[in-house]
């Protein structure tokens, strides 16, 4: 199996009174008492993190700035990232899959991935102890965490498990799913969901937490942006053709030092460069099944004949070979490039597959903000979600949505008032429909854009995500 490490992610300080800015204030009115009521229950406590990566997802977008508001709190946060090995992501990501109802690589969840799953657990256990202490708190992300809790509490500490992903309606794979986990998560202090519909019907109500994901405004994945910047941007990415120089391509990394926009070749996968006028049509997110890219691609072209000349549509997700504990992502990317190739070279100039670097978290960020400022029209035409933090994203930067009733989406998107809803991810004529109507008015994708920014402002920022886990430590230290 080999040596394996455990990596701790450095955390930094986000002072609260940020947040103060954005949210209304009757909320931050309460900043105050968190911190004190967060320093007065946890004392010396550690609140540790564990996670399966430190980049490429929303699970590693969350935690960075949960964490650091956390520091400021007043709180010892810190994180971990596990080292599992391909063997274990290739199950896991099994894992993944299945709660969400999808059958995925069609494999099993039986003794021979049990062995796998708990040995390089075990390793990973090793490496914990000499750091968790008696009393700390260890929030376990995802299933790649589960089968360390009953470790975890023998140590002393208290065990939470958080799954960001699930189903809102079971069926065989998610049962198997639940069969693998449930000796292990049945043990934990308190389970945390995104919905209360992913709990599955064993779990004792009592442990059972329902906190949906945030976003942090000030992140560089979504701060604001001026246009120019934005177009600096893009075209030092290699996404838009126009001449790169040097001006506006700076932006403000998570610790508030400047990064540069560095220039990258190869970012297009498939297709040219967008040209410096055109308007787009933008889906961006992991390489994932689960995430329909090649479904996008197909209800584009069926919707082209309604489209103006100048719409394009572009997919972008992060080099596939870089994101390693989901190996189904090359395979995704590949398949997604060759339906590119069988489409007429008339057609092909107007979808751009974008492959984007991944090597520095924070301009990868910085890059995704710039796409998604400039996109015309946002979809995330999910077959199952978790959550969707992309969506969030994009409804917080005031972009009209169109999206799928699946998961935690549907707790975000109210249709037909801050975004567009399908019910069905498979009807292929619904969202070539949709995506017509929304391109061909832009008054309605205005009005969308703003209800959609309030949505977000109201119910989905760190304050309320921050003030529902101090709730959630002070039952569980009780």
């Amino acid at each position: 199996m080999g040596e394996q490490s455990l990596r701790e992610v450095p955390v930094g300080v986000l002072p609260l009174e940020r947040l103060a800015q954005v949210v209304r204030p009757d909320r931050a009115e309460l900043f105050a008492d968190y911190a004190a009521r967060a320093q007065q229950l946890l004392g010396d406590r550690v609140v540790w993190n564990v996670s399966a990566t430190a980049s490429g997802g929303g699970v590693a977008e969350m935690l960075m700035a949960l964490l650091s508001y956390g520091r400021a709190a007043g709180v010892d946060t810190r994180w971990l990232v596990l080292d599992g090995g391909q063997e274990f992501f290739r199950i896991t990501k099994r894992m993944h899959n299945f709660l969400h109802g999808s059958v995925g690589d069609a494999g099993r969840l039986d003794d021979p991935e049990r062995r796998v799953y708990e040995a390089v657990l075990a390793n990973q256990l090793s490496l914990l102890s000499e750091r968790v202490r008696p009393g700390d708190l260890v929030l376990l992300h995802d299933p790649q965490t589960a089968g360390l809790v009953p470790g975890i509490r023998d140590l002393g500490a208290h065990a939470i498990w958080r799954s960001h992903g699930g189903a809102d309606v079971g069926n065989r794979a998610t049962a198997d799913a639940w069969s693998f986990l449930r000796p292990y998560v049945e043990k934990a202090d308190a389970v945390i969901f995104t919905r209360a519909e992913y709990a599955p019907a064993w779990l004792d109500r009592s442990r059972g937490f329902v906190i949906p994901p945030s976003l942090d405004p000030f992140s560089p994945k979504n701060c604001d942006l001026t246009d120019a910047q934005v177009a600096a941007t893009l075209r030092a990415a290699g996404i838009v053709a126009g001449n790169v120089g040097d001006r506006y391509r700076d932006f403000t990394r998570r610790d508030g030092s400047t990064g540069h926009m560095r220039s990258h070749s190869g970012v297009i996968m498939g297709g040219e460069m967008l040209s410096a006028g055109a308007r787009y049509v933008l889906q961006v997110s992991r390489w994932d099944r689960l995430k329909d890219m090649a479904g996008v691609l197909t209800g584009f072209v069926s919707a082209l004949s309604s489209l103006p000349d100048d719409v394009d549509l572009v997919l972008a997700g992060p080099r596939p070979e870089a994101v390693t504990e989901d190996p189904e992502g090359p395979q995704v990317a590949a398949e997604c490039l060759a339906a590119w190739h069988r489409l007429p070279a008339t057609v092909r100039r107007r979808i751009h597959l974008c492959s984007l670097p991944v090597d520095d978290p924070d301009e990868n960020a910085h890059l995704v903000n710039a796409l998604q400022r400039r996109a015309e029209l946002v979809v995330q035409k999910s077959l199952a979600e978790g959550f969707g933090l992309t969506v969030t994203e994009s409804m917080w930067k005031g972009r009209a949505v169109l999206a799928t009733r699946v998961g935690g989406i549907q707790d975000q998107v109210i249709d037909d008032e801050n975004g567009l809803l399908l019910d069905d991810p498979r009807d292929l004529g619904a969202f070539s429909d949709a995506v017509g109507l929304v391109m061909a008015d832009p008054g309605l994708r205005e009005e969308l854009g703003a209800a959609a920014h309030e949505r977000v402002r109201d119910q989905f920022l760190g304050d309320r995500h921050l003030g529902q886990y101090l709730e959630l430590f002070a039952a569980l230290l009780d």
